[in-house]
């Protein structure tokens, strides 16, 4: 015969557990700060496996907490944004915005000297002389 097993809320069944959902732990740069220093004060053996157990962490954490510390000093214990980098930085972002703005220039400028080409033409047709302009 199966075990019974707790099973989550509304199955109907008479061995129900209700359990609130988790929230995620987050520490702030002090907590770690003194986390990583114990760790580094543990002399005897199992001191750090106890120090992990007693604050509910894994030793991956204390690593990359050491990780950080050693590379970017205390500044680097604090949150970092999470998800991906930026592409573009506001310089990166002016510079795609004044390519933009070149690129629609030139197209308008293509399409005025199309204009005048035109223009001329028609007035070689017509026989009318236009008016010349001081620059060349």
């Amino acid at each position: 015969m199966p075990k019974s097993k707790n099973v989550t809320k509304g199955s109907g069944t008479a061995h129900e557990v209700a359990t609130p959902p988790r929230k995620r732990r987050s520490f702030t740069p002090a907590e770690k700060l003194r986390i990583v220093r114990e760790a580094a004060a543990c002399s005897e053996p199992g001191d750090v496996g106890a120090l992990l157990r007693r604050e509910g962490i894994h030793s991956s954490h204390l690593s990359s907490w050491r990780q950080a510390l050693e590379t970017h000093g205390v500044e680097g214990m604090g949150a970092r944004k999470r998800g991906r980098k930026a592409k573009f930085d506001a310089k990166d972002r002016r510079i795609a915005e004044l390519e933009k703005k070149l690129c629609a220039a030139d197209k308008e400028r293509l399409i005025m000297q199309g204009l005048l080409d035109l223009q001329k033409k028609v007035s070689e047709l017509l026989g009318v002389t236009l008016p010349t302009s001081e620059r060349s």
